[in-house]
């Protein structure tokens, strides 16, 4: 019979890399780890992993077991987190993803007053998913996905919290740095700075270019939105970010922001989150917060406005 246990081990002996530090981590011997799985292939009559060498390769069946223990192990984990929490008095932990690399910024933002507001709730931020972020909601791997681009399920219902406009970010000095507006053929010789994000997942590309036939010189991918910044900034390249967050950067950077085409790009954030977790108060607070959230004179269409439910 499968047991969690099994489960357990094959996601370990994945993560670890080894039959021996597996086996520490799940406080076995490495015998007794050997065993447990040799016992599990004799019920199942088909072998789980395969040695070459001193490497263990997984088969077929193994490899659909750590598929299975990837999605429902943090599903347990989480529940029994859960369940102590209330055995305790404790609310736990809001764990957000994140799907928008500029907004985590904003995030901060929410983030400060809602730690006041929620003493007995922490807060985690995570980047990086391994089933991507839906798969992560699903999973139980975090509660709240930020995010420009909702991909509905069943099962999963997402808030727009803000609006706001994506624009063309230029240094002060650059040929297109005073004009109103920009049009695709006019970014056909110009170095494109993006997130290391797909194409296709890029509004400057899916809104913009790739609709007019049009690619730039050239793609270049940075991780950080300050190093990014930086780089516009000297020159090396063009941009695509939101308003709100460019006029941030332009009190200490000499930066210009323009619009993607006659009538921009408007953007909505949303954060999703599971239908079942509609009960939870402090995620229902969170979601809120985030929503109302709002920076003094700000424009329905160029700053950071709450969006229209």
């Amino acid at each position: 019979m499968l047991e969690r246990i099994h489960l357990a081990i094959l996601r370990e002996v994945r993560r670890q890399g080894t039959l021996t530090a597996a086996a520490d981590i799940l406080c076995l011997t490495q015998s007794a780890l050997s065993h447990t799985v040799k016992k599990l292939e004799d019920q199942m009559g088909t072998a789980i992993w395969i040695r070459e060498g001193r490497k263990l390769r997984l088969t077929q069946a193994g490899e659909y077991l750590l598929s299975v223990a990837e999605r429902v192990l943090p599903q347990l984990e989480h529940a029994e987190g859960r369940v102590r929490q209330y055995a305790q008095g404790e609310r736990g932990t809001l764990r957000i993803g994140m799907e928008c690399h500029p907004c985590y910024q904003w995030l901060l933002k929410v983030v400060a007053p809602y730690l006041a507001k929620w003493p007995d709730v922490d807060v985690d931020v995570k980047q990086k998913f391994q089933f991507g972020g839906i798969g992560a909601l699903f999973g139980y791997e975090i509660d709240l996905l930020v995010t420009p681009d909702p991909l509905y399920r069943s099962g999963l219902r997402y808030e727009p919290v803000f609006d706001y406009e994506q624009v063309l970010v230029a240094a002060a000095n650059h040929p297109l740095a005073a004009a109103e507006h920009v049009e695709p053929r006019q970014l056909a010789d110009q170095v494109l700075i993006t997130y290391p994000v797909a194409i296709d997942r890029l509004d400057i590309y899916a809104q913009f270019l790739m609709p007019a036939g049009i690619m730039p010189r050239r793609h270049k991918a940075i991780e950080t939105t300050d190093i990014m910044l930086q780089m516009v900034e000297s020159g090396r390249g063009v941009a695509a970010l939101p308003r709100w967050l460019v006029e941030e950067y332009q009190e200490k950077m000499d930066l210009r922001a323009i619009r993607l085409g006659t009538e921009g790009i408007a953007k909505q954030i949303f954060l999703g989150a599971r239908v079942a977790d509609r009960d939870i108060d402090y995620l229902e607070s969170f979601i809120d917060m985030a929503r109302n959230g709002k920076k003094e004179g700000s424009d329905p269409v160029r700053g950071l406005t709450p969006a229209k439910s």
